[in-house]
């Protein structure tokens, strides 16, 4: 099975799949749902213009969608 959330995909396209990832990135200081720039950024970009590690966050990710 491959991963439900990659790094390639929007945090809006991430939003849409589930409550739970609002909590997920609100573990990482991601204030995605309030930001313009969720509906264009991937998760990798928005990662990277944070600081973060963008496999980290994605291991969490799929950990919610098992």
């Amino acid at each position: 099975m491959s991963d439900k959330f990659t790094k390639d995909m929007t945090f809006a396209q991430a939003l849409r799949t589930s409550p739970e990832v609002a909590r997920v990135l609100a573990k990482y200081n991601l204030g995605c749902i309030g930001c313009m720039g969720a509906q264009n950024e991937s998760l990798e970009q928005g990662c990277n213009a944070h600081g973060l590690d963008v496999n980290e966050i994605l291991k969490d990710l799929n950990a919610i969608a098992d």
